[in-house]
């Protein structure tokens, strides 16, 4: 019975041996890669406030107080400038935050002001924007939009070129300060209808969109 159960061990001990060597092997091989996922496991996360950038539009609005009340562009240093307020840096902020420096500002000649920011054009800052690289008909660089999907983005950048692999596509996205590639198959969102393809995009995606290799 003891030599009986020593084999079993020693046969175990064997076993574990060759799964840690695969495991290590496994994770050998991986090292430096960017991960990839396929796109049924993209979980739905929630996408940052947006933050002001240049090249958008601004609409001020102090209450009870008409003279103040402006639709300013944020020049491309960053920068607003508003009745009296000048040269205040507004990329990078939120409407909130940029609101409740105008108030701190505006303090010195209001009472109590209470001001509302509202962005009625949108550019965002470049690690907000989504960009289409590769066989697009118009690759470009897109502002973020809330709820905004690929099949968006691909119609915005005129869809894809005849030259496109459509289902070799993928986005580039940072995750945990990290870039993870997600697979999708856009000729069979396009030419199928598969909906389970058309997954939403986040503020500094890149989209590629593959040659076909001939």
């Amino acid at each position: 019975m003891k030599i009986r159960k020593s084999a079993h061990v020693a046969r175990f001990r064997h076993f574990m041996t060759v799964v840690l060597s695969a495991v290590w092997l496994a994770g050998c091989s991986t090292a430096g890669r960017t991960p990839s996922v396929p796109t049924a496991s993209v979980s739905e996360t929630e996408a940052p406030e947006y933050r002001i950038g240049p090249g958008d539009s601004l609409q001020i609005f102090v209450w009870n107080n008409k003279d103040l009340n402006v639709t300013v562009p944020v020049r491309p240093d960053g920068r607003i400038t508003t009745p009296l307020v000048e040269d205040l840096k507004a990329s990078g902020k939120t409407p909130t935050e940029l609101a409740r420096e105008l108030e701190q500002r505006l303090a010195k000649y209001v009472k109590h002001p209470i001001v509302t920011v509202t962005v009625t054009g949108f550019v965002g800052r470049y690690d907000q924007q989504i960009r289409i690289v590769g066989q697009a008909v118009q690759p470009q660089a897109i502002p973020y939009r809330e709820n905004i999907t690929i099949l968006d983005a691909v119609i915005l950048a005129g869809g894809l070129s005849e030259f496109a692999a459509g289902n070799r596509t993928k986005v580039i996205r940072k995750v945990d300060g990290k870039d993870v590639e997600i697979r999708v198959r856009l000729d069979d969102l396009l030419n199928e209808g598969d909906v389970s393809q058309n997954i939403k995009l986040m503020p500094g995606d890149i989209v590629v969109i593959p040659e076909s290799v001939f």
